[in-house]
C-alpha cells in the first residue's frame, strides 16, 4: 500500500514554494504602485513567468574524503579537467561521478607522499620515551629529551659544545663512524653538515659570552693574564686575555675572555690599546685590579700606558703600584736558561745520545734489551725541547737513570760515539740537582685551581738557599752555572717581592712569621729589618685605603638612607633629617672615640694556624678573620705564573 506524501512535507520544496509566492506578491504590489506603459507590466509577466519556469537543481555535493587533500582539479592544455596528484604530479580522468577508490590506490604506491607521511609520523609521534638519569650524572644537567621527546635542536647544541670543548674541526660531524654510532644509540638521530656545526658553534659561544658578561657585573674585581701566541700554520700572531676573580663561593675562578689577532707592529701602545678595547667589550674597565705580564720591554711600554688609561675610570691601590704584575714563573725560567747556557755541551752529548737511540726502532730494540737484561725498570727515553729548561730536565732526569746502559749499547753498535762518560754523568748528576728545586718550584706556583702568591714568598727563598750554597763550591762547572743564575736571580727578585711578601703575610699559616724565616735568606742581615719594615708599613697603608673606601661606600648609602624620609607637608619637596640622624651629629661631636686596634692588629698579634699536611691557601679564604684584602690579593697574585 502506497502512502502519498504533499509536496509540503519536503523542506526544499516547500522553500522553492515560499521562494515562488515571495517573487509573485512582490510583483502584485509592484504593479499596484507603479502605472505601467509601453509593455512594462508584459515584460514583468514575462520575468515572472520565467522565474516560475526555472527547473530545481540539486546543491553539489561536498568532498568529504581525506583523499582529495592529496588531489586537487586541474585543467588540460585543451581545456579537459583532470585530477592531479600534488606530491608525484600525477594526472587521473575526471568522471562525472569519479569514485575514490583508484586515489587510495595511487597513493599506497606514491614515493613523494610515503617520504612526506613518514617524515611528519615521526614529528607528531605522541608516544613519550623514558629519559632515565644515572648514579653518577648529574640531574641538573642538559638533556636531548624535552618532556619525553627527543629534541635534534638540543643534540645540535650539544654536538657544538663538544667540538669547542675538545677543539675538534667542523668536519667531524661529518665522518660516516660518529653518525654511525650516535644512529644506533639514538635512533631519531639526523647527520648535519659541518656549516651548520659552525652556526650552532657560533651560537653556543654567543650564549656563553652572554652568560659570562651578565656574570661579570657581580664581579667587584678582575685580574688579567695577558701573552702572545703566533700560529705555525698561518703565521699569525694573537693576544690571549685571561680574567680571574674570586666568585660568591670564594672560589678562584679563571675565563679565557679575548682571542684576538694582533697586527704587527706589535708595539706597547698598540697592545694596550687592544687590552682596552677587550675591557670596554667586556665592561670591566673599572674592575681591573692587576695585570700579569710576561718580562719585556714591549709589555713594559704596554702596561705604563695601560695603567693611564684605568686611572680615568678606576682608583689604583697604592698609586698604581700593584697594577703592574711580573709572571714569575717567566722569571724561574730565565734563571734557569741562564745557567744552562753556560752547560751547553754536556747537555748536548746527553741530548744527542737520546736522540741517537730514538731516531731508528732497531736502536730502540737493542736499547730495550740491554735495560730488560740490568733489571732497570723500563722508562721511555725523552727528547726535550732546546727552549723550555723544565723539558731539559725531564730529559736530563730520565737520562741518567740508564747510564748503565749507554755503554753496553755503544759497544754493540759501533756507529754511536757519543756515549757520555762516568765524568759527565756526575755534571748530570749536579745539574739535576740544581734545575730539581726549580722544577719542584714551578710546579707548585704554578697551580690554577688554587692561590698561589701565599706560596711563592717560602719557595724562592729555597730557591735562594740552593744557589747561594751552590755558589760557594769548588767545582768550577757547577760554580760558573749557579753565578749567571744568581745574577738573573737578583735583578728580577727586588720587581716581584713586596707584592709576594704581602700575599704570604695575608696567609693564616704564615702571617709575619714568613718575612722572619725567610728574609735572612734572601737579603743581608743589615737589610732583613728594613725589608720587614717596608713590607708591614705597605700592608698597613694598603689597608686604610680599603678601610676609607668601605667607609665611604657604607657613608654614602647610610646618608642616602636617613635623608630619604620626606618632610611631612605634601607639598613640599624639601628632604628633611630624623631626630635620630641629628642626635647621632650631637654625640660625635661632643664625644671622642677612643683608639681602637684594627682588625689587621688583630689578625698580626694572633698566632699563626698550624698545618700538620700540605694544603693551599684557598682552605682559609672563607674564615671570617681573614678581611676582604685577602681577596683581592689573592685573585691579582695567585695567577701571575699563568
Amino acid at each position: 500500500m502506497s502512502t502519498n506524501i504533499p509536496d509540503s512535507t519536503n523542506p526544499i520544496m516547500h522553500n522553492l514554494e515560499e521562494t515562488h509566492m515571495e517573487a509573485n506578491e512582490e510583483i502584485d504590489a509592484n504593479t499596484s504602485q507603479k502605472v505601467c506603459g509601453d509593455g512594462a507590466c508584459d515584460d514583468i509577466e514575462q520575468r515572472a513567468d520565467q522565474e516560475n519556469n526555472v527547473e530545481f537543481q540539486k546543491p553539489k555535493r561536498q568532498k568529504t574524503s581525506k583523499v582529495w587533500l592529496e588531489f586537487k582539479e586541474v585543467k588540460d592544455d585543451d581545456g579537459t579537467k583532470k585530477i592531479q596528484c600534488i606530491h608525484c604530479r600525477g594526472l587521473f580522468v575526471k568522471l562525472k561521478t569519479t569514485p575514490t577508490t583508484q586515489f587510495h590506490r595511487h597513493l599506497k604506491s606514491c614515493g613523494p607522499y610515503l617520504r612526506a607521511k613518514f617524515t611528519k609520523d615521526k614529528e607528531n609521534l605522541t608516544q613519550t620515551q623514558l629519559a632515565f638519569v644515572t648514579k653518577n650524572v648529574d640531574p641538573t644537567s642538559y638533556s636531548a629529551f624535552t618532556d619525553g621527546k627527543f629534541d635534534m635542536e638540543k643534540m645540535k647544541e650539544f654536538a657544538a659544545q663538544w667540538i669547542l670543548i675538545d677543539e675538534h674541526p667542523f668536519s667531524i660531524i661529518e665522518e660516516d663512524g660518529l653518525n654511525f654510532m650516535l644512529k644506533r644509540g639514538m635512533p631519531d638521530w639526523r647527520g648535519f653538515s659541518r656549516v651548520t656545526a659552525k652556526k650552532y658553534c657560533v651560537e653556543v659561544y654567543e650564549k656563553e659570552k652572554k652568560m659570562l658578561k651578565n656574570f661579570l657585573k657581580n664581579v667587584n674585581k678582575v685580574s688579567l693574564t695577558t701573552d702572545l701566541w703566533k700560529s705555525k700554520n698561518q703565521r699569525i700572531e694573537y693576544m690571549v686575555i685571561t680574567g680571574h676573580w674570586i666568585d660568591e663561593n670564594w672560589v678562584l675562578q679563571k675565563r679565557v675572555l679575548n682571542f684576538v689577532h694582533l697586527p704587527p707592529p706589535r708595539r706597547g701602545i698598540e697592545i694596550a690599546n687592544t687590552l682596552w678595547e677587550c675591557l670596554a667589550e667586556w665592561g670591566i674597565q673599572s674592575k681591573v685590579y692587576s695585570v700579569s705580564v710576561d718580562n719585556a720591554s714591549v709589555n713594559d711600554t704596554a702596561i705604563a700606558n695601560l695603567r693611564i688609561f684605568v686611572r680615568y675610570v678606576n682608583k689604583l691601590l697604592c698609586g698604581g703600584a700593584l697594577f703592574h704584575v711580573r709572571c714569575c714563573a717567566h722569571i724561574l725560567n730565565l734563571i734557569a736558561q741562564n745557567g744552562l747556557d753556560e752547560i751547553r755541551d754536556i747537555i748536548d752529548i746527553v741530548r744527542d745520545s737520546v736522540e741517537y737511540v730514538r731516531r731508528s726502532d732497531a736502536r730502540l730494540k737493542i736499547f730495550t734489551e740491554i735495560v730488560k737484561q740490568l733489571n732497570i725498570p723500563e722508562r721511555k727515553l725523552i727528547d726535550d725541547c732546546q727552549t723550555r729548561w723544565n723539558s731539559t730536565y725531564e730529559m736530563l732526569a730520565t737520562a741518567i737513570k740508564y747510564k748503565d746502559v749507554f755503554p753496553r749499547f755503544a759497544d754493540r753498535d759501533q756507529h754511536y760515539r757519543m756515549c757520555p762518560t762516568d765524568e759527565d754523568w756526575e755534571k748530570v748528576e749536579k745539574v739535576i740537582s740544581v734545575l730539581e728545586v726549580f722544577w719542584i718550584t714551578t710546579h707548585i706556583i704554578s697551580g690554577s685551581d688554587y692561590p698561589t702568591s701565599n706560596l711563592f714568598l717560602n719557595e724562592v727563598s729555597r730557591v735562594k738557599e740552593l744557589l747561594d750554597k751552590k755558589s760557594l763550591e769548588t767545582d768550577d762547572f757547577i760554580q760558573n752555572m749557579v753565578v749567571e743564575m744568581k745574577k738573573k736571580f737578583d735583578k728580577y727578585w727586588g720587581e716581584c717581592n713586596l707584592l709576594m711578601s704581602i700575599a704570604a703575610v695575608l696567609d693564616p699559616r704564615c702571617k709575619m712569621r714568613t718575612l722572619e724565616f725567610c728574609f735572612p735568606k734572601l737579603y743581608s742581615p743589615q737589610q732583613v729589618a728594613g725589608e720587614i719594615s717596608k713590607v708591614r708599613t705597605t700592608l698597613y697603608a694598603l689597608y686604610s685605603e680599603y678601610i676609607d673606601l668601605y667607609n665611604g661606600e657604607v657613608q654614602s648609602s647610610g646618608n642616602t638612607q636617613l635623608t630619604s624620609l620626606p618632610s611631612q607637608n605634601t607639598n613640599s619637596t624639601k628632604i628633611t633629617k630624623c631626630g635620630w640622624s641629628e642626635f647621632a651629629e650631637y654625640v660625635r661631636s661632643v664625644e671622642t672615640t677612643q683608639p681602637q686596634k684594627s682588625e689587621l692588629d688583630m689578625y698580626l698579634k694572633e698566632n699563626c694556624y698550624i698545618c700538620r699536611h700540605l694544603c693551599d691557601g684557598s682552605a682559609f679564604v672563607g674564615a671570617r678573620e681573614i678581611f676582604i684584602l685577602k681577596i683581592f690579593l689573592i685573585v691579582s697574585l695567585s695567577v701571575v705564573i699563568d
